[in-house]
């Protein structure tokens, strides 16, 4: 998405570039049309050679809270990666049916860890994996806002733009019709 943002941002500069050259031809016309009209553009002062007008076109620098998304995501990535070395799935399968036997049994003490080694080492176990799952959930969730706002930005753009190509290509067709008429 931060790279369409930045085609789309290139592409309003040429759209905007193309309408500072449509505006410079018809001064061309103009004065290739009447002798007045080429009275009034030797005198009129003449606009800077530098850069194109922007026509209120903010800089592009992409969403930072969809880039901040982004680089919080890597570092709980690498993260995860760095605590899970093996990434294997290993087999408790026996284990885990004796924690199920014990916590029916012991489903009493609900508020706190249960005596037993075994289970309060599973309890843990489920802790950190659920503190995990909502921590790779929270990265989720950043992760499309960040994306939601990117989309809304650059939908506001590809509005701007669409008023901006209208209008050139109305201008395009007038001065088009210009020309044929000299």
């Amino acid at each position: 998405l931060v790279r369409q943002g930045e085609a789309l941002k290139r592409t309003e500069q040429m759209v905007d570039k193309m309408e500072q050259d449509l505006k410079t031809s018809q001064k061309h016309i103009n004065s290739i049309k009447s002798v007045w009209g080429g009275l009034v553009n030797y005198f009129k002062a003449k606009p800077p050679e530098s850069k194109p007008e922007q026509n209120g076109t903010p800089e592009y620098y992409g969403n930072s809270r969809l880039k901040e998304a982004m680089m919080s995501s890597k570092e709980q990535e690498s993260k995860y990666q760095e605590s899970h070395p093996n990434l294997r799935k290993l087999d408790n399968s026996g284990l885990l049916t004796l924690f199920y036997t014990e916590y029916l049994v012991s489903s009493v003490q609900r508020d706190s860890y249960p005596r037993n080694q075994h289970l309060r080492a599973y309890h843990q176990k489920i802790d950190n994996n659920l503190d995990e799952m909502s921590s790779g959930l929270s990265r989720l969730k950043n992760l499309a806002l960040g994306l939601q706002t990117e989309i809304d930005e650059q939908d506001d753009m590809l509005d701007r733009l669409t008023k901006k190509v209208e209008t050139l290509d109305v201008n395009i067709k007038s001065t088009d019709k210009k020309v044929r008429q000299l």
